[in-house]
Order: C-alpha cells, then structure tokens, then sequence
C-alpha cells in the first residue's frame, strides 16, 4: 500500500522536492509488503499520478484566477484561462469514462488456460465480487494500466477508483451492504484476520519463491502465453527470454526484502507445508472455514490454493503434491468454491475470455437462417412459377395465331380444287 508519504497532502508554498527521490524509494521499499502490487508482473509498476503529485500544480493553477478584479496583476488572459483550467480539472480522473452507473470496472491480470488469475490478489477479488452478486465488468488493458498506487488489481465504480484488494472489499461491502461476514461472531473474525494475514503475507511469498527460481516451470505450468498476456506481436521465445530475466531478478529481490529469501529453498517449502496444515486443521470435514457458507477466509484461501493446486500436472510442485496427499479436505475446498462462484470456468480457461459471465448477444439463429432459406426458395418458386405461366401464355398465343393461318390455307385449297 501507498506510503504516508506519498499520501501526504503538500501545502501551499511547499517545495515539489519534497516528494521526489525519497517518496519513490519508499514507495519502493512498501512495495513487496503491500502484496497486491503484482508479483507476477516483469516490468516495475507504473502507476497515475499521486495526490501529492497533483497537488502543487492545481494550487499554482488557482492563484492567478484567485486574484480577481483587484488582485494582484490578474490580466484578462489569465481570467480566460480559468474556466479552461477549471474544465481541465473536472475532467474524469479514470480510465471507463463512459461508465454505467454501480457497475464495478475491475482491472486486473489476463487469462491463463489453467486458472483465471495467476495473481491470488486479482483472483480473490473477482471470486468475492461474484459471490457478493455484484455485477462487474473485466477491463483488457493488456497489463498496461496500474492504479494511483501503482497496483493491481483496482476497480472504478462511478467514476471513483479503489486500490488495493483488501480496501476494494471493505469499501464494496460498506457502500452495497454486501458483508460475507456479517453472521461470524467476533472470536471467528479474529482467526479470519489472523488466517488471512498468513495467507497473504507468507504463503502468497512461498509460492512467489518458488515462482522467482523456477520461471520456465511456472511459464509451462501455468500455459501462460505472453504474447496475449501482454497484446504483443514479438516472438514468444524473445517475451519468454526478457520475462525470465525481469521476473526472477526481481521477483527474488522481492522475497529476500521479505525476509523469505535468506532461506533455503527445501526450509521455504516447509514453511508452506506448516501453512497448508494449519489451513487443513481448521477446516476440518466443514464445507467452509465457519460452517455452510462461504465467508472473507474462504476467498482468500482460494485464490491462494488456486495457485498451487492448478498447475499442470507435468510440472513437480512440492506443495501441490503435500497438499493432495496430506490436505485433501482443501482441495476438496478450492473445488467447491471453483463449482460455486465459475460455473464459466472452462469458457475462462479454453478462450481466455475476461467475460465470460456476462450473457454475449446471440448470433443469427439457425432457425431464422432457415426461415431465410425458406422464404428465399418460395420466392424463386415463385418467379420460376411465373416464368412457366408466361412461357404457357405465349404458346398459347402463338397456338391461336397460327390457327386462323391455318383455317384460310384450307379454304384456300377447297377453293383451288372446286375451280379444278
């Protein structure tokens, strides 16, 4: 998450250096902690500007026009610019400006053959928009666009962005009464907290772990085309060499800044063994975590053992095979929630298709081509009909025509004969 730094509003005559050089570095260090900034990705996160960023020049830009008639040295051309400055400023500061009202914009990683998302962050929040019943809408911005606070995934509603996967959640369930949580009781929600933050701030760094030292295998495990993934038109073999490169560079700057990295990587999979156990005992025989129905935990679990369970069999994982062997109650989990919330699964996976649950419009019939058909042979009966009618009637004409002809050349020949 955004650093107090970067966050922090500069007042009026504040200098722009103030947030320079030692705001990146921070922004930089929080990174790895925040955990929805994506792992998975090669390059460094991108991002919008900041509030700090903006700040400085709107309040540079105001000044001026703040003078008025008797201000100090405002000029006409200054008072015309205003309004155009101001109309700057009101412009939509997110990516779907012509958005629908509540509709959630989600922007997050593309497709994989294997599982919808390789980030646990972007999957998680996708599995909880749809059992909140929220209607969202997948954005394909080819993993170009990141948030303000230079993260996937995030979502616009209403023209308002929300980072961060965790803030998204809260901030949806708030604004739509959507809570998942509501009937846990408060001894529930601490394990919950307690759960999750296991989650997402070890396990998520084992399976990264494994990723950063194991990139062909995660390339092959996962199906992961990167051509597609990234809208590119060079060579696989080219994206698949440079990706090899960025992401374990950096992925294994990233785990070691964790603190997992100083480790072995045999010690780094026993400690995601001691994770998936804890995760088994708690489960137990229970459909989900707190009983019948699906809660926060269950989310967040899947969209971690996701990772680890949908890899290509070819692929040796440690975990996935501790897990199918030791914790079948959690495979049995991640099924349950997969039947539940992606009845699409396999739309999602064999076209890679962002939006697969939202109803395509139905191409032309067969029926109606049929019908086509139909009234298109019936025409042509139809002309051919008419073409035979005419054809009879001009036999008939040309039958009645020769029959007088014929009549006055037999009158004529009783006549030459009676003269004979």
């Amino acid at each position: 998450m955004a650093t107090e730094t970067e966050n922090k509003p500069v007042v009026a005559g504040e200098e722009e250096k103030k947030v320079e050089a030692p705001a990146v570095e921070a922004a930089a260090a929080a990174a790895p902690a925040a955990a929805d900034k994506p792992a998975e990705a090669a390059a460094a996160a991108g991002g919008g500007d900041t509030a700090a960023d903006k700040k400085p020049e709107e309040k540079a830009d105001a000044a001026p026009a703040a003078g008025g008639e008797g201000g100090d040295g405002a000029t006409s051309s200054d008072a015309a610019a205003a309004p155009a400055k101001k109309e700057k400023e009101m412009k939509p500061t997110v990516h779907k400006a012509n958005f629908e009202k509540d509709v959630v914009y989600l922007y997050q990683f593309t497709r994989t053959p294997m599982l919808p998302s390789i980030s646990p962050f972007c999957l998680k929040v996708e599995t909880w928009l749809r059992l909140a019943g929220l209607k969202y809408e997948n954005i394909d911005h080819k993993l170009k666009l990141r948030s303000k606070k230079g993260q996937l995934p995030f979502v616009e509603v209403n023209g308002e962005e929300i980072a961060d996967s965790t803030i998204i959640m809260q901030e949806l369930a708030t604004r739509y009464d959507k809570d998942l949580d509501a009937a846990l009781t408060q001894e529930q929600r601490n394990i919950a907290h307690a759960m999750i933050s296991m989650l997402e701030n070890h396990l998520v760094w084992v399976v990264l772990s494994w990723r950063s030292k194991n990139t062909e295998q995660m390339l092959k495990g996962y199906k992961i085309n990167l051509q597609h993934a990234l809208g590119s038109r060079l060579p696989n073999a080219l994206l698949n060499f440079f990706f090899k490169f960025q992401f374990s560079r950096k992925g294994a700057k990233k785990v070691k800044a964790q603190g997992l990295g100083v480790h072995k990587p045999e010690e780094i999979e026993e400690f995601g063994r001691k994770d998936l156990k804890v995760l088994s005992e708690l489960l137990a025989d229970k459909p989900f975590f707190f009983g019948d129905e699906p809660t926060t935990l269950d989310c967040v679990a899947f969209s971690v053992l996701a990772q680890i369970h949908f890899i290509l069999d070819e692929v040796k994982y440690g975990l996935k095979e501790f897990m199918q062997e030791n914790c079948p109650n959690l495979v049995g989990h991640v099924s349950r929630i997969k039947e539940r919330c992606f009845p699409d699964w396999e739309d999602i996976c064999t076209k890679l298709d962002l939006n697969a649950h939202i109803p395509k419009p139905e191409p032309e019939t067969k029926e109606n081509k049929e019908g086509a058909d139909t009234e298109k042979t019936a025409e042509q009966d139809k002309n051919e009909s008419e073409k035979e009618l005419e054809k009879d009637n001009s036999n008939e004409k040309s039958e009645k025509k020769e029959e007088p002809e014929k009549v006055v050349e037999e009158n004529k020949e009783k006549e030459e004969a009676a003269a004979k």
